[in-house]
Parts: C-alpha cells; structure tokens; sequence
C-alpha cells in the first residue's frame, strides 16, 4: 500500500502503512478550528502594555485617563491583582550544595521592575483590539533606567549589572553532577586532551499560529472556561488555577481546538491566560486576547541560549576516557515553568553512543535582562548532543582520524547492551555503528572528493560532516486511552495527549481500525478538553504515540471483546466463532452477521475500553546524519546540497508521518546553523524582532532528504517504539555544523565557528 492509497480497513491501515493524513482536509480547505477562530456573543478584547526597556525601575503615574478612554472596561495593573500568584516554575532540582533552588517566578504584571523587553505593565480590556491599544498610550507611567545584563557567560562577571539585586548574583541555580572525583583523576593522567567552547545559540520558535485565548467566567458553574492553544490542557489548568487564581483545578475548564504548531513552546502557560481569565470575572463577560507576532519575539519564551566549554581525556589511540563540560544557561529574566530541567535533561545523554566510564558535567544557570527561556523541541537534548558531536570531530581532528573512525572506536557495542551510562540511562537496545555504516554508504562518503572536485571548479567551497546521536524520550508513565463504540456504529478515542500538528488522529485511528476492522472515516480522535478527560499528560518529550499508540490498542482490543460478547448473544454463537469486519461482527465462514451500530443499540451499557500502557524506562531514538554543504567565498552563504538519514525509531508506526516529523526537525536544525539569530544590543533591544531581521528557512534553502530507518525495537516499550518528533533536531545540528567546519577547515584551516554560521560569519571568518 502506498502514500496515495485512500484509508480502507484493518490490515490496509494498520502499523507499519504509509497512510495519509485524515485531518489534512479540513486544514487545507480552511475548516480548522484555532482558538482564534472561536467566536463568544459580546466578548470583549484584550491588550498587554509591555516594557520598551529592558531593565528599569517604573511607576504609575496616571491611569484613569485610560480606564475612562472610549470602550475600556477594565484595566489591571499589579496593584489590581495583588491576590493573585505568578507563573511557578515547576521544576526545582536541588543544587549542587543540597540547598533548595528558590527561584525568581513570572509575575503576572511588573510591580515596580521590569526586566526584560516585553515584560508586562498592564492588562486592557476594551470593546475592541484598537480601543484596547490605544487606552494602553494613555497610561503614564515614570521609568528609571537600569543597566541591563545581556550576554550569557557575562552575567556571572563580577561587574555585570544585577537583573535581582538582592540575590547579590546573577547565577539562578548551580548543579553538578557525574562521577566528578574520577573524571578528575582520568584528566590527570591523560595522554591527549581536546578542549573546545561553543554557543549554541538562542531560538525564537516562530510556530505558526501565534497565542491566543478566550476566558470566560460562568456565574451559574462558579467555575472558568479558558480555550487555549496547548500541548495539553491537564497541565495548563493545573499551572493556572491554584498558583494564579486561588482556585482548585475542577473550577477551572481547559479547552484546546486545533492547534498550530507547539515546538514545546506551547506546553507553558502565559502571563495573559489568567490575566483573561481575571477579567472575564470582573466585567462578566469572555474576554478575547491574541498575540500579535511582534509580540512573539518578546513574550514568548525563547529556546536555546548556551555557552559550553568542553574537554575530552583520551588514549593514544583515540580511545574516550571521560568528558568534563562546564555550562552556562542563559534563563532569561525569570525562572520559566521548565527552565533550569532543560539543561539537566540533556546532561542525562551528554555521553552519547560512546563508551565514556566518567563524566563531570557543571551547570550555571544564569538570570539576563532578556526573554526567559524554556523547552524547544528537543529541550535540552539537542544542546547535550550538539555540543558532544562537535567535539568528537575536534577529537578527531587533532588525533588525525577520520569523524567515523573515532566514532566506531568508541561507540557502545550491542554486546554491551543493555548499557547504564554515567548519568543513569539505560540503552537497551541499538546497533550504532551499524547505521553509522548504512548512513555513510547512502551519502556516498567515499566519493566525496569527486563531488568536491566539482565544487572547486564553480569557485565554492564544500564540506561533509557526520553525527551520530541518541536522545532519551517518552518516559516513565502512561497515556490512558478510551475507545468507545457510539450508537450510530462509528468509534471515539479519548485520549490525554494534544496534537499540534503531528497527526495525532492518523496515528491512533491506524490501531483502532487494525483491531476493530473498521473504516478510519468512521474514527473520531478527541483531545482537549478537561471535562471529557479525568487525565492527561499532555504532547512533548516525544511520548505521544510510543505511549499513547500502546495504550490505544490495547483500549481498542478491550472494545473488541465487549462487542463480540453482546454480538454472540444476539447471533447464539460463541465469541470464539466472531470476527469484525468492516463495521460488522461476522460468524466466521458465514453471511450470518450484526452491524457495530445494532451492537450499541443492543448493550444496556456504555460499551467503552480504556487501555493503559505503563513504561518503566525511557526510550532511546538514535541515528546517523551526514550533511554536505557548499559555502560561496565571496558572500558566505552557505547551501545545505545534500542530507542523508539512517534512523533507529524501534518501529515504524507510519512511513508518511515519520518523514514528516524527521524532516521538519532537520529543517528547524538546519534554521539555527546558518539563519536564526537572536540579537540584542547592550542596552537590551531584541534587535531582530520580525522577519525582516531574524531569518526562516524556506524550501529553496533545503535538499530533498534521504531518510531510511534501521530500527531494532525497543524492549522497554510495549510496540517497539522509540519515538521520533524531537530526533530530526538532534542529530541535524551538529552534522551541518559539523559539515560547515569542514569546508571552512579543508580551505582555510579553520577549525571552529559557532551557530549561526550566517553569510557575514562566514565571510568574516574566511577572511580573518
């Protein structure tokens, strides 16, 4: 069966086939349904009056002149919310002295600070989004002006400007963590060490549909209803009901319509969502708020932002002996919802597929007058990763072999598996050098210098590069699944995940149609809403359908049952003699059948299956990237021409939606390498605050990809799944860096430059 098959039944649809997206039409022919498509009767429309400055001490001079403006019906100010809480961060890890980490939580609007550009003053509501904005230009409002610190590694100086003075620092946090007294022995004794420093730098995510929300406050439930953009609304509603609104969680309804992209970035809450949800309260009625893309590159959190020093001990021979990091991570102005647990998630893979028996990895986690940061797909894994790859080819730089060469010499054997690394990850299973070898042959790496060669002649330069990689995903835990056979034949799954464009209904209707025998047309996938779900864990770390595709199955197999028990008694037979086929419950060798839909109407109860799978381990994705790159000398700009990957999935759910996920991955990978880029000046503007300064990727900037797998199932997960929307990302950045570095290093000796390598980058170091 091949991508342009339409759906049919059962085994057509099941695991393993290439079937194409069922909710494409209704995006495509623009019947979605995004939050800023839902229409409330007499909904009022909210605007945020952000700081211009990046550090500043302010007052509020005036704002009647505001609240009287035509068409304001409220507006809030932190002397206004003063009962309500802020934005919790919610991942507090200990620090390195054992010492609870006290962090700088999101105010819901700036008392009397702020700290970063965008950071927010006050909340206006209005008839409309004009009236809103321009009520906004008559608040008055004295600011003192502070110095701002900006640069990442320069915070933790000792002249840096302080964006919390009373901390009397700017480190947020400090972890160590790895066998630290016998790395440092191993460095000791040595016989070759390789250093290298990187900045892997800081991302505005750009998801296509900006922030929206409608708040709406119900005097009859005593409760709130908030409609949302979200990678799960059990976890918005528990971030924002107690924390923000006093208020516990079953006050407090979540809503998510379609959704436009996520990238992690959706997982939080924001500053406006409660703030919505206070004003619907007050003026009584819902209360409107969309976020305009300028604001984005202000308001919502950034991803990346790391400076990383390096070192590898190794034998004569090139064998990895232990790894030392020390890394500073930039958290912006405040401490987001999963900020300091982004950088200690990559740490826990910061070896790799190696073989490294020590590791000491140091974190600073630094507070900047700059937009906090949080997870971006990936969310720490592909700093980890980008960091280790780029030193390995370092390592083999200076040692004289080749990048494979010193990757096979120290890459985890499968007779070493299941293999517990130094920061206590368990690979269970995995064939590294295997599909390291694959990847090389697809790329053609033996012919290189005949495409080289080529190059040379139009005047460019060319490099290939490599990485092989692994990520830790999914995760302990479960996604409970509901199937549920409704009256008229057809079939609901509810399920706590969110999709946000991966194809989350593709996917879980492909196991229920495979046990239930049914058309996928007759399958409705539901997420979203906190009163049809009792739980939840929500999309991210890659865990919707390693976790949730087991657990739908297994719901589906439970239905199965139930409707051949009541399918029995009305056709007398045994449910041993029963097969479903095609919406019908069939006497095996016979034309003696019942509809599902005369099933429903026959049961005296709701017939529904809940299906739990529960993994005690993480999964471990991993893979072979191999880049080739041209550079234009006179310009610096540099074209990715080729790309090939081998990927290790554990097993293929759906061809067409895996190369979709892979895809979209490297592209975002390959828009950090050599486009995205984050400036602010030193008083703390985000110079590059639209597209007309902070570069995308387009299709002409890509190759068309060559992406196989070579998947050995994971023993952890019930179907063999590993997981895959976050593992493009993680192996693409380094292998186009390191692509990038060997152009620049076969023509111009240089053997280092940090993402982005933008045209000017580029040229400026050619011509240093």
């Amino acid at each position: 069966m091949n991508a342009l098959t339409p759906p049919k039944f059962g085994q057509q649809v099941g695991m393993g086939r290439s079937v194409l997206r069922t909710e494409d039409r209704s995006f495509i022919t623009g019947a979605g349904q995004y939050t800023d498509d839902v229409r409330r009767e007499d909904a009022l429309f909210a605007f945020v009056l952000r700081s211009p400055h990046a550090h500043a001490r302010f007052s509020i001079v005036d704002v009647e002149a505001a609240r009287s403006a035509p068409g304001v019906q409220l507006v809030l100010t932190a002397a206004d919310i003063s009962e309500n809480g802020p934005l919790m961060c919610q991942t507090l890890l200990p620090e390195k002295n054992g010492k609870p980490l006290i962090p700088e939580n999101v105010p819901l609007l700036c008392k009397d600070t702020v700290r970063h550009v965008g950071d927010a003053i006050a909340f206006i509501v209005a008839d409309s989004v004009a009236q809103a904005r321009e009520a906004s230009e008559l608040i008055d409002i004295d600011f003192d002006m502070l110095d701002a610190a900006i640069d990442t590694e320069g915070s933790l100086a000792d002249d840096a400007a302080l964006v919390f003075p009373e901390r009397g620092t700017n480190r947020a946090f400090e972890f160590e963590m790895g066998n630290v007294d016998q790395t440092r022995e191993i460095f000791e004794s040595a016989a070759r060490v390789t250093s290298l420093k990187l900045i892997n730098n800081r991302l505005v995510c750009n998801y296509l549909e900006p922030r929206a929300c409608v708040a709406e406050w119900s005097d009859e439930e005593d409760r709130y209803t908030l409609t949302v953009p979200s990678q799960g609304v059990h976890g918005m509603r528990n971030a924002i009901a107690k924390p923000c609104l006093n208020v516990d969680p079953e006050k407090l309804r979540v809503i998510t319509p379609d959704v436009g992209g996520g990238f992690g970035t959706k997982v939080f809450p924001y500053r406006e969502y409660p703030l919505a949800l206070i004003a619907a309260k007050r003026t009584g009625k819902p209360v409107r708020w969309t976020c305009e893309r300028s604001e984005h590159f202000v308001a919502d959190a950034h991803g990346r932002d790391n400076v990383t020093t390096m070192r590898m001990a190794m034998d004569d021979n090139g064998k990895f002996l232990a790894l030392d990091v020390d890394l500073i991570a930039a958290m912006g102005a405040y401490l987001h919802t999963y900020g300091p647990y982004i950088p200690t998630l990559g740490t826990t893979i910061a070896t790799g597929i190696y073989d490294i028996p020590a590791c000491r990895f140091h974190i600073d986690g630094v507070y900047t007058n700059t937009t906090p940061t949080d997870a971006y797909r990936g969310a720490g894994r592909p700093e980890a990763i980008y960091a280790l790859e780029r030193l390995v080819d370092k390592c083999a730089l200076e040692m004289g072999l080749e990048p494979q060469e010193i990757r096979r010499r120290n890459s985890i054997t499968p007779d070493q598996l299941p293999y517990k690394t130094v920061f206590g990850r368990n690979y269970d299973t995995g064939e590294f050098t295997e599909h390291m070898d694959a990847c090389l042959e697809r790329a053609g790496w033996e012919q290189f210098d005949e495409r080289l060669a080529e190059s040379k002649k139009q005047g460019k330069l060319r490099g290939i590069g490599m990485a092989t990689y692994i990520e830790a995903c999914a995760f302990a835990g479960s996604e409970p699944a509901t199937v549920k056979l409704n009256e008229d034949g057809s079939v609901t799954i509810l399920i706590g995940t969110q999709s946000n464009g991966q194809g989350h209904k593709t996917a879980y209707s492909q196991f229920a149609a495979e046990v239930l025998n049914l058309s996928m047309d007759d399958i409705e996938v539901r997420q979203g809403d906190t009163d049809e779900l009792a739980t939840g864990g929500g999309t991210g770390g890659s865990r919707s359908i390693p976790l949730g595709a087991a657990s739908v199955k297994r719901g589906s197999e439970a239905l199965a049952e139930m409707i051949k028990e009541i399918a029995a008694e009305k056709l007398e037979t045994s449910v041993a003699d029963l097969e479903l086929m095609q919406g019908e419950v069939r006497v095996v060798g016979t034309d003696r059948a019942v509809s599902l839909k005369e099933v429903a109407l026959a049961a005296d109860h709701e017939l529904a299956g809940v299906g739990e799978f529960v993994q005690d381990e993480a999964t471990y994705p991993n893979g072979t990237h191999i880049c080739e790159v041209e550079i234009e000398p006179s310009t610096g700009e540099t074209q990715v021409v080729a790309y090939t990957i081998v990927d290790d999935f554990g097993a293929t759910v759906n061809p067409v939606l895996l190369a979709g996920q892979v895809h979209g991955g490297v592209v975002q990978a390959i828009g950090q390498c050599i486009m995205e880029e984050t400036i602010y000046d030193s008083d703390g503007q985000l110079v590059t605050a639209s597209f007309m300064d902070y570069r995308m990727p387009r299709a002409a900037d890509l190759p068309n990809f060559h992406f196989e797998t070579r998947n050995v199932p994971s023993t952890t997960n019930a179907l063999g799944i590993k997981g895959a929307g976050e593992a493009g990302t993680i192996g693409a950045g380094p292998a186009v860096m390191n692509a990038v570095v060997n152009a620049l290093h076969r023509s111009h000796g240089i053997d280092h430059i940090d993402m982005p390598a933008t045209p000017r980058a580029v040229w400026e170091a050619i011509n240093a």
